[in-house]
């Protein structure tokens, strides 16, 4: 709307209300006097016009009842004209009482008007909103070429909140060209009911049998387990048609539900369980208003620990990756958050430990979210020295620029192949959690590690793979068909962490609840099935054999370590009966770090051995798939 027909409607808007706080006030006399014209004061209706007049029309001004527009007038807008009017009787009251004092002024009069004029205002507005939604130019010319566009008719699965929210959007917004047909739920108390005028048919497994034509399917339960989904998506199946879904409450930061949330249904609804409760108190109390340093910001699990810290309104984002194009992304998206808040994005790399020195001595960080490592299996097979370097070298780096700028908080990103590892990967986060563990005896620093699976959706899994292979029509390859993983959303994980980091107190190793393991051909028969395709039908399988370093099944403690539950049902503690000195640890870890610089797969790998017995386990034949000249 241009500023001249802003001013315009404000003009019009104004009129109407000068003419209902007239005829009000008229008429709360009118009733006063019991219809008696003769018993009205001429004098005193039109000096109480005009003072409710002004202070009337100032309320509303004050209140920004025409700052709004009317035709998507709202309750909250209802509310203001409550508040409005009522300040501007109040004000009237007053303003009568100290030009003409009270002796002759009937007081319900007041009271008459101020039921008669809040009424008629709420009225005016709700009126025009109902035109605009009913009989407006937009719904006009929607009916006019109702036969040349196509509307879809859509089923909802799920009468609640989110249901509610999309159909009053759909509604409010016909340049949609949804039409919702009908809701099912597994509520019968609900079955029969409307929402909206649109009638609740049935439950969820009565969607195939009940003769409604449609052409789509919104799965609208942002709560749904795994279970749940996996039923639900069985039954959308089954008629053939597409379905998408709403976000779970997880993703849904905002709690905002709309059409543009909506989403094809992923691998993170089937695996995915129930709602993360956070303790949203207990993790402000270490963020809000505290220094944030997030190492890995633009990697999977650190850009979601950024979205979720600027949630809690820390005074300084503290974005470190090495990564340009990774730290662009996530610089972009703080830029353009709906909740601003103060960052610095550095580019670097942990392995700088002078660099990490200068920034701490800059910004001080209260918090440190230590999520950079390299992560991928096989290519940390191929070059051992570059796991060392930044998964050993890089932590112990932090760590003493937290011990040398006294940082509150230091939260390792750690992972179950850290257990009892088989690969180079895995024994250097072991040797990075065991330098966490045991540097927190001796320091005021809280240092902690949080250690779970795999992340559906993170860079280097096993999910975006099988769905480019799925993409170019296979075939999907497996490496073994018993072979099982845990996993978990992305944003589970970031959430947890951040849990995790409210409950520690230094020297804790928590473990994050994955839920049972999942056979990898599972998933990749399910992946296939939810692009409309038949495993081993139209897309082939083929099993190549375990990659080098990989377990059959991954675990999330060692036989030394016990769990313990904590106050939060997804995290437990580890307890570990061996006991480790900082000395001890740090000259390993120096000794490994050395042997990393020789660039040679014989020699790293052989000290790494030497100090955790699990990697002695492998088998030779692996160790030919390395690298056989030294660099």
């Amino acid at each position: 709307m241009n500023r001249n027909n802003r001013k315009t409607s404000l003009i019009k808007f104004l009129s109407i209300d000068i003419i209902t706080i007239t005829l009000s006030i008229g008429n709360s006399f009118f009733l006063r006097y019991e219809s008696d014209l003769t018993l009205i004061d001429k004098n005193l209706l039109l000096n109480v016009v005009v003072i409710l007049l002004f202070t009337k029309i100032l309320s509303f001004y004050y209140f920004g009842l025409y700052k709004g527009i009317w035709r998507y007038t709202s309750i909250n807008d209802l509310i203001n004209i409550l508040k409005a009017s009522s300040l501007g009787s109040l004000l009237g009251l007053s303003f009568y009482a100290l030009i003409y004092g009270l002796s002759d002024f009937p007081k319900s009069v007041l009271f008459i008007d101020f039921i008669l004029c809040t009424t008629l205002l709420c009225a005016s507005r709700v009126a025009v909103r109902f035109y605009y939604s009913n009989y407006s130019v937009n719904n006009k010319k929607k009916d006019q070429f109702s036969f040349s566009l196509k509307r879809k008719n859509l089923i909802m699965i799920g009468a609640g909140n989110s249901s509610e929210k999309i159909i009053r959007e759909i509604i409010d917004n016909p340049t949609m060209h949804y039409n919702v047909v009908g809701l099912f739920d597994d509520d019968n108390n609900k079955i029969g009911a409307t929402i909206h005028g649109i009638p609740i048919v049935g439950s969820i497994d009565s969607i195939s049998s009940i003769l409604i034509a449609f052409d789509e399917i919104i799965i609208c339960i942002p709560t749904a387990t795994n279970e749940q989904m996996r039923r639900i998506v069985a039954i959308c199946k089954s008629t053939g048609k597409p379905y998408r879904t709403v976000p779970t409450l997880t993703e849904l930061m905002d709690g905002k539900v709309s059409m543009s949330t909506i989403r094809d249904v992923s691998m993170v609804d089937l695996l995915g369980r129930q709602e993360v409760q956070l303790d949203h108190s207990s993790i402000s109390q270490y963020i809000y208003g505290k220094r944030v340093l997030v190492t890995g910001a633009g990697g999977s699990i650190g850009s979601e620990l950024v979205r979720n810290c600027m949630s809690f309104d820390p005074d300084l984002l503290i974005l470190f990756d090495q990564s340009e194009h990774n730290l662009f992304n996530i610089e972009k998206e703080c830029e353009l958050s709906d909740h601003p808040i103060a960052f610095q994005s550095i580019l670097g790399d942990i392995r700088d430990k002078a660099l990490l020195h200068r920034l701490f001595s800059s910004f001080k960080p209260d918090v440190v979210f230590h999520a950079a490592a390299y992560k991928h299996v096989p290519m940390q097979e191929k070059h051992p020295w570059e796991a060392v370097l930044t998964n050993i070298q890089g932590t112990l780096n932090l760590i003493d620029a937290a011990e040398n700028y006294s940082v509150d908080r230091f939260v390792l990103v750690s992972t179950d192949k850290a257990v009892n590892p088989s690969n180079i990967m895995g024994a250097t986060k072991h040797i990075a959690e065991k330098l966490i563990h045991t540097k927190s005896y001796e320091s005021s620093v809280k240092y902690m590690a949080v250690r779970f699976g795999n992340v559906i959706g993170s860079s280097g899994s096993v999910i975006p793979t099988f769905q480019e292979q799925i993409k170019n029509g296979g075939p999907v390859t497996i490496t073994d068909p018993n072979m099982q993983r845990y996993f978990m959303s992305i944003s589970e994980a970031a959430q947890l962490i951040l849990q995790a980091g409210a409950l520690g107190r230094g020297g804790e190793i928590y473990v994050l609840d994955m839920g049972d393991p999942v056979n990898i051909k599972d998933i990749a028969y399910e992946l296939i099935r939810l692009s409309g395709l038949e495993p081993e039908k139209d897309i082939s399988i083929e099993y190549i054999g375990s990659r080098p370093g990989e377990k059959m099944y991954e675990e999330l403690k060692s036989k030394t370590e016990s769990m313990v539950e904590t106050i939060h049902d997804k995290i437990l503690m580890l307890k570990n009966q061996e006991r480790y000195s900082w000395l001890q640890t740090h000259k390993i870890a120096l000794e490994i770090v050395e042997s990393s610089k020789s660039y040679n797969f014989s020699e790293i790998f052989y000290i790494l051995s030497k100090h955790i017995p699990s990697l002695k386990n492998k088998k030779q034949e692996n160790l030919s798939n390395k690298i056989k000249t030294d660099r």
